[in-house]
């Protein structure tokens, strides 16, 4: 079961999702963790679906953000300790990159790309704040295989080391303590006004409701659940809405179309 509405944070995925689709909190964050090296903005999708075909497993990334420069960033709330981190962050990167290579076009084509994992929790256990991670030859660390690949680790948990202010202010506003910084009360504004949303409300609701069922009693159950929050049984738009909240969940093209009956267009295009 989730949180109720009112006690959500910045830690957890919904709240992080919808305060990160704002150019200038994302644009911020991540010129914190990257050393004010990305370029400008230009799109920001939330919960971003990488459905691979065949038998490969499907990714849902929870804020995927492109700028001015051509590169793309994958932004990850993680507050579990799963213990698998590493290798999912090996498994992002393979389907990044063989969703942003089309047929035809070259190796260097690729789009630099930074995937980033805010964590309340020291992966890692070496007390570091933020571990970054580049391509380095063994015999020389000196030398860098230039492949655009760059992957960090945020760690909360020691946000006590951190020495740029903004940042360290940011990773204790994780941990639940409050800042008078500027950037920290922007942030905490926001979500006061995402609470005060009723449409937000509603929305983590249904969310909640579809995705309880999606999990616990399969696809069929999760669809009966969407016809009873009052869209209309065999209607086009309880079928599109539907596969929208199921597509969110992370379910695949193919499982959408077959259990909702729409075409792979029309679920693409959702």
């Amino acid at each position: 079961m989730r949180k109720p509405f009112e006690d959500l944070t910045i830690v957890d995925d919904y709240i992080f999702c919808l305060v990160m689709q704002d150019k200038s909190i994302c644009t911020a964050v991540l010129n914190m963790v990257l050393a004010d090296s990305i370029g400008q903005i230009v799109d920001i999708t939330y919960q971003k679906t990488f459905d691979q075909a065949g038998y490969a497993k499907g990714i849902r990334l929870d804020v995927w953000v492109t700028d001015s420069n051509g590169n793309v960033y994958d932004v990850e709330m993680q507050t579990t300790n799963k213990h698998d981190l590493a290798k999912r962050l090996r498994y992002y990167q393979s389907v990044i990159d063989v969703s942003s290579l089309e047929k035809g076009r070259y190796y260097t084509d690729l789009p630099d790309s930074f995937i980033l994992f805010f964590c309340p929790f020291d992966y890692l256990e070496s007390g570091l704040p933020v571990y970054t991670f580049k391509t380095i030859c063994s015999e020389d660390n000196t030398i860098t295989l230039a492949d655009g690949v760059i992957k960090v680790i945020i760690n909360s948990a020691a946000a006590h080391k951190e020495t740029d202010p903004e940042l360290k202010a940011f990773l204790e506003y994780m941990n639940g303590i409050m800042s008078d910084r500027p950037f920290i009360q922007k942030i905490d504004r926001f979500i006061r006004q995402l609470k005060e949303n009723e449409g937000r409300r509603k929305e983590y609701m249904m969310l909640n409701l579809v995705e309880m069922d999606a999990r616990n009693d399969g696809i069929q159950q999760g669809l009966q659940q969407g016809k009873s929050l009052g869209l209309a049984e065999g209607s086009r738009q309880a079928k599109l809405e539907t596969a929208k909240l199921l597509k969110q969940l992370g379910d695949s093209i193919q499982k959408i179309v077959q259990a909702t009956g729409l075409t792979v267009p029309e679920v693409e295009a959702l």
